[in-house]
């Protein structure tokens, strides 16, 4: 049923490895976004014209800038970043270099995401806030991202899993992880054993990501409401 390749992948520990390395530069790429996606969403949430402090010019250079990285296809956003992970790692092939690319790719979609999360809060809240005097910093940090954690938490879910599809294409500019295993040893070498193999347990991958992340979410929600 399964070819002897496939058998030497799962004894010598390859396809382990490459789970792992799926895992962890989905991880690892996400949570670096997050670092760089949380304030850009925060920022154009709030300088938006029914933000807390309206700054038309500023909101629509960050949403130029965000679109534009958005609305490209991450395969060629993928090849023209070689460049910047040269700069940013010392090479453009392997692990250290995807991560570049995924934390680029991902970081203006988490924007968009938690400035969605943001903009769900409700008015009452921000209303009753700002009637007490408080600053707009504190309005921030105290009110809009509490109230928004729920949603935070979804989107940082939805953005994980986008992460680990990207992932998938390591394999082009010499990168590891399950894509890697089922294009250099499935697709090349006409194993289509290898190819289903790695797709079940990036699907299984997937569907841990989300159950934890949701049981997660449910749980903070279900905080906020008592």
């Amino acid at each position: 049923m399964f070819s002897d390749l496939l058998k030497q992948l799962v004894e010598s520990g390859i396809l382990f490895r490459a789970i792992w390395e799926t895992v962890y530069m989905t991880l690892l790429s996400t949570l670096i976004a997050y670092i760089i996606g949380l304030p850009l969403g925060v920022i154009l949430s709030v300088t938006a014209p029914s933000g807390v402090r309206p700054i038309p010019w500023l909101n629509r250079l960050l949403g130029v800038i965000v679109n534009i990285f958005r609305s490209i296809p991450f395969i060629v956003l993928m090849v023209a970043m070689l460049p910047v992970a040269k700069l940013v790692v010392g090479t453009s092939l392997g692990n250290a270099a995807m991560v570049v690319m995924l934390v680029i790719a991902a970081a203006p979609y988490i924007a968009r995401m938690v400035e969605s999360s943001i903009k769900e809060v409700n008015a009452g809240v921000i209303e009753a806030a700002q009637a007490m005097g408080t600053s707009q910093f504190r309005l921030i940090t105290r009110v809009l991202l509490p109230e928004a954690r729920p949603s935070l938490v979804v989107g940082a879910v939805i953005s994980t899993v986008t992460v680990l599809g990207y992932s998938a294409m390591a394999a082009t500019i010499g990168g590891g992880g399950l894509g890697a295993i089922a294009i250099t040893w499935g697709y090349q070498r006409s194993k289509e054993d290898i190819t289903w193999v790695c797709v079940i347990l990036i699907v299984i991958v997937v569907q841990v990501m989300q159950e934890v992340g949701m049981r997660i979410a449910r749980r903070i929600d279900k905080r906020a409401r008592q």
